[in-house]
């Protein structure tokens, strides 16, 4: 189990058990920089200290082992697991070079320091600047925050509004400090799985082509080199969909941080002063609140400890709850409640006016004030006005547009989003649009679909299945992902059903034209994973799915005429994995349990010498004894802004020295392409890689 998302309507109400998890990221961050630093560090031992290679190799190796990706949430994707596997895939890999006594090639640095630095100072320095502000201004708001409950009500009222406007300020402004530290932590948690493994591949594929034994060592690597980029990719792109709707997310709680309620949390919670008598006096202590309006029930957790004694939460059963009169105490924002537990009056001080209203109204006081309802975007309906949008939509797409280069991913105006929108959905005469005007080019009528599905007032593929079809996704047998989502289809309201069929058929169209519009089944499941399915809250944990309701549509794409050929059958069980020997499940790409191939040794022993015979001196190692490597299904290749160049069947010089000027498929392909062609200048068949023609 990995950490748990941090929610940002924790920074709202910063409570002891947000900073506990806070604490873990920051631990995390800080583990993830010292691993920077000596990742560095022996990086720039393995350059130069060319007589201390072999050690440095060994050290370097052990430090990746040691290495362990957390994570946020409770499964990873296949991309995923391949990234948190490939350390451990690249120390297996680095002990077998140290056997072959490799040399690393001079310009390692640029491959593997120089990134690794940029990602330490830009992303892990700025978030510590972020740390920095948050503490400073948290600091800053607590102190006046306490100062000002114990100001007196008998002071002037403008002064006391002054002081209210001073404290609102200071909150407003550690409560966005809080946002933006608690964002920048996150991403910087997510977006290190690409960021740190992407320079030691382009590192590791630099050593291995120094001499000609690197040759055959780098064929091995090429092909788990491409699977690791297209799993760093797939990855890089459910991180850039994630990113914008937790930006969505995080904007809608600046907005109105009191409307974004987890399920099954308190109704309200925060901090509260309690009015205690003794016998030298009164004096008010702070507590952590939690109340159930259900089970009415107030779980107060005491943050100012006696000495020599351990206070625990405690728990009261609420009778009623009343405001107190300002005229009738010494301090604001008081309200008194009864207990079962207690005999008498508890006097309670909320944080500010707007705060005790929050507390009255959630335990039914004898003055609640309800908020004003929050207007909602306007949705749409799944009814034959949508039908027939999304069926002319797509003969318009599928006629005129369906090899544009990036379909869909392309955005179109959103003026003319609109104004089509509101032409088609005309109460007056809906539907009388002619798509064919020259008004509606291919972005618009693409940005104008997904726009109608996205706003559904329940998704396609509907709330009510959505945890089962994730959770489906998560499952690393590939049979039982399959069968789960071929299940629940069926489970889906026949409207909803027919929808989504007509919406698959129409994508897997487009991905036969990949070639053309470089769509592929992943890239249309990161564009279609949010709009045909969503969650029902908006949370950050919510948002850490998005990349597994990618997955489903991806699966939807690639076993279209499987799943529609028709239901499961009627009395089959539930789908569960196989009862095979060997389960067809998901495993990582791996390089270091491949089967060894001959390899010529270029060295003798004295006993060879001393034998003279000719074919002692060299040597052939017997393939190693390690099973032969099962690979997972090949995804499909990159987005089309960073589509990897076609294969052709020219020898692979020509083609280096004909596609110079082409865009590389990523950083790593493009720092990498010299390597590849300093290997094939050897003029031996060994340095073509397979596949290619003599």
């Amino acid at each position: 189990m990995g950490h748990p998302p941090l929610e940002f309507s924790d920074c709202y109400l910063d409570s002891p058990n947000f900073r506990e998890r806070l604490k873990c990221y920051e631990q995390e961050l800080e583990r993830t920089n010292k691993f920077i630093k000596d990742v560095i560090k022996d990086g720039n031992a393995l350059i130069s200290a060319m007589r201390n290679y072999s050690s440095a190799v060994q050290k370097f190796s052990q430090t990746l082992q040691s290495f362990q990706f957390d994570f946020i949430g409770d499964t990873l994707t296949d991309d995923e697991i391949n990234i948190a596997e490939s350390f451990k895939e690249f120390a297996e890999l680095l002990n077998e070079v140290e056997n072959e006594r490799m040399m690393m090639v001079h310009n390692a640095s640029d491959l593997l320091i120089k990134p690794l630095e940029k990602f330490r100072k830009e992303q892990i320095g700025f978030t510590k600047e972020r740390k920095k502000k948050f503490e400073r201004d948290g600091e800053r708001f607590y102190s006046l925050l306490d100062r000002h409950l114990h100001l007196s009500s008998k002071k002037k009222e403008s002064q006391l509004q002054e002081a209210d406007l001073q404290v609102d300020k200071e909150r407003h402004i550690f409560f966005e400090s809080s946002l933006d530290y608690v964002y920048q932590i996150q991403e910087v948690q997510e977006s290190k799985k690409f960021n740190i493994v992407e320079p030691v591949l382009a590192f590791l594929h630099s050593l291995f082509i120094s001499n000609n034994l690197t040759v055959e060592l780098t064929q091995d690597f090429l092909p788990y080199k491409q699977k690791l980029q297209l799993s760093l990719q797939n990855t890089r792109n459910h991180f850039s969909s994630t990113r914008e709707e937790m930006e969505e997310l995080k904007k809608r709680m600046k907005e109105t941080p009191q409307t974004c309620k987890l399920p099954g949390q308190p109704t309200i919670e925060g901090y509260l002063y309690t009015q205690e008598k003794w016998a030298l006096g009164i004096s008010w202590v702070k507590y952590y609140c939690q109340y159930e309006k259900e089970t009415r029930t107030l779980t107060m957790t005491p943050m100012e400890q006696k000495p020599g004694a351990k206070q625990g939460p405690l728990d009261l059963t609420l009778k009623y709850c009343v405001r107190r009169k300002t005229e009738s105490i010494d301090k604001r924002f008081c309200f008194d409640i009864e207990t079962n537990e207690r005999q008498g009056t508890i006097t309670l001080q909320a944080l500010s006016e707007a705060n005790r209203r929050l507390w009255m109204e959630a335990m039914d006081g004898k003055e609640p004030i309800y908020h004003s309802p929050i207007t909602k975007q306007e949705e749409m309906e799944l009814n034959e006005v949508g039908f027939k949008f999304v069926r002319k939509c797509i003969n318009v797409i599928e006629t005129k547009g369906i090899k544009t280069e990036g379909l869909y991913r392309t955005v179109g105006s959103n003026i003319q989003v609109q104004k089509l929108l509101n032409a088609f959905f005309d109460p007056k005469c809906p539907g009388d649009v002619d798509f064919h005007n020259s008004d509606w080019d291919i972005k618009t009528i693409t940005s104008s679909l997904k726009f109608y599905l996205r706003n559904l007032s329940e998704p396609v593929m509907t709330y009510r299945l959505h945890k089962e079809l994730v959770s489906a996704a998560k499952s690393d047998n590939l049979d039982y992902r399959l069968g789960a989502i071929h299940s629940l289809v069926y489970k889906l309201p026949e409207k909803n059903r027919e929808m989504l069929e007509i919406l698959i058929r129409h994508l897997v169209n487009v991905c036969e034209h990949s070639k053309e519009n470089f769509m592929t089944p992943s890239n249309m499941g990161v564009i279609f994973g949010p709009t045909l399915m969503r969650a029902q809250e908006d949370t950050v944990a919510a948002m850490m799915n998005i990349k597994f309701q990618n997955i489903v549509v991806e699966i939807l794409i690639e076993h279209f005429v499987k799943i529609y050929s028709g239901p499961p059958e009627e009395n089959a069980a539930p789908p569960v994995p196989p009862p095979r020997v060997t389960a067809r499940r998901h495993k990582p790409i791996t390089i270091s349990k491949r089967l060894l191939r001959e390899r010529t040794v270029f060295y003798t022993s004295s006993l060879d010498e001393g034998e003279g015979d000719s074919d002692s001196f060299s040597k052939v190692r017997p393939p190693g004894e390690k099973p032969t490597i099962i690979r997972p299904p090949v995804r499909p290749p990159d987005p089309f802004y960073r589509a990897a160049t076609p294969q052709k069947t020219e020898p692979k010089p020509d083609i280096v020295a004909g596609n110079v000027g082409e865009i590389p498929s990523s950083v790593v392909a493009s720092r990498t392409r010299f390597f590849e062609t300093a290997s094939r200048k050897t003029g031996s068949s060994q340095g073509r890689l397979p596949g290619e023609e003599s």
